[in-house]
């Protein structure tokens, strides 16, 4: 019985993950930072994205929000994607593309072509 319940939240939580990983704005989001200069340089190349994506979407026909956790790993190091973003007339519309580099907590606007250094 309790193998099987296991079983039930884990098949659970693979639709969940799959249903988010599958949405436009998680796809766009990733590849912006597969592609930021910044991003391959301080975390190298490839980029990979990690399993446990946290945050929510809602998407209803042309309209919809996202926000959204992604966390991503090269050779040298991990990071985070930070979505925020709202969907109008069918057009995901970002407030917030951020990478955040776990060791040192460098951000980096994916929105912008420069760096910046903030802490948290």
């Amino acid at each position: 019985m309790v193998v099987l319940f296991i079983a039930f939240v884990v098949s659970i939580a693979l639709i969940v993950f799959s249903a988010v990983k599958s949405t436009d704005v998680y796809k766009d989001a990733l590849a912006r930072a597969k592609a930021h200069p910044s991003v391959i340089e301080i975390l190298g190349s490839p980029i990979n994205e990690g399993f446990l994506v946290s945050g929510n979407t809602n998407v209803n026909g042309a309209s919809g929000e996202a926000n959204l956790s992604i966390p991503i790993s090269g050779p040298k190091g991990k990071g985070t994607i930070y979505v925020a973003a709202n969907k109008s007339l069918g057009k995901w519309n970002y407030s917030g593309l951020i990478v955040e580099i776990e060791k040192t907590h460098q951000r980096i606007d994916l929105l912008r072509s420069r760096v910046s250094a903030n802490s948290p």
